[in-house]
């Protein structure tokens, strides 16, 4: 992510004008690795947090996050509103981290 990139999940920001609107969706297809499952099969055996999916799942997230700013800037965007993140198991070790928002131009609002 780039520190000039305003990414927000709602449809404004407090303070901006909206200029431009264009749609930006990307996504992220993370497996989980054999050291992660043994982890993971321990943690669940005595219950509670089970730290490497938390781990994996952070890292595609931000992943995920990271290419959706890139696409949008790649269109000429400087922010990314009504940001949805979505996560779905699509077969066994393979989690889907979805990042979707609308990539628009915005610019201070004149007082």
């Amino acid at each position: 992510m780039t520190s000039d990139m305003i990414i927000i999940t709602t449809p404004s920001i407090p303070g901006y004008k909206i200029k431009k609107i264009k749609g930006v969706v990307d996504l992220t297809a993370r497996t989980r690795d054999i050291g992660g499952k043994f982890i993971a099969g321990l943690q669940s055996i005595v219950g509670g947090e089970v730290s490497a999916y938390t781990t994996e799942t952070h890292k595609a997230r931000e992943e995920a996050i990271r290419r959706m700013c890139e696409e949008a800037q790649k269109i000429g965007a400087n922010a990314v509103i009504g940001l949805d993140i979505e996560t779905t198991e699509i077969s066994q070790g393979i989690v889907l981290i979805s990042a979707t928002g609308a990539a628009v131009v915005v610019e201070t609002e004149e007082k």
